[in-house]
């Protein structure tokens, strides 16, 4: 057991610069997890519509309640077609721009993981 007092070889002294670059680490982990949430939601939402997609090709011309927002817009099956089109392309779209954010994310925390490990070698714990 050891004083405390006492310093061991591997007792390392935090800088500020060390506690910015272990704060910004702990930021970016918090967005990438939150992007993990929001992209398996939105992937959920793109299986939805693929889903629906099937179900409005089987519908003849019948008019149909199409969920826009809080809203259910009746249209016909045409139309409703084309705005099931233009919201697979947005949620596409949507998942392509939270990937790339959580590719920066990730980018960034391996650079730091780089430096912090290097500086504090196992007496930091960067894992996820």
């Amino acid at each position: 057991m050891r004083m405390l007092d006492e310093k061991s070889d591997n007792d390392v002294e935090v800088t500020w610069e060390d506690q910015q670059r272990i704060n910004k680490f702990s930021r970016l982990h918090a967005i990438y997890s939150d992007l993990e949430d929001e992209i398996k939601a939105r992937r959920t939402e793109r299986e939805d519509l693929e889903d629906l997609s099937l179900e409005l090709e089987l519908r003849e011309d019948e008019m149909i309640l199409y969920k826009i927002g809080d809203a259910y817009v009746s249209m016909t099956q045409s139309e409703a077609m084309a705005q099931l089109e233009t919201d697979t392309q947005r949620a596409e779209q949507e998942l392509t721009h939270l990937q790339d954010r959580m590719d920066e994310c990730e980018k960034g925390m391996k650079e730091l993981k780089v430096l912090l490990y290097a500086r504090f070698g196992n007496n930091i714990n960067l894992e996820r």
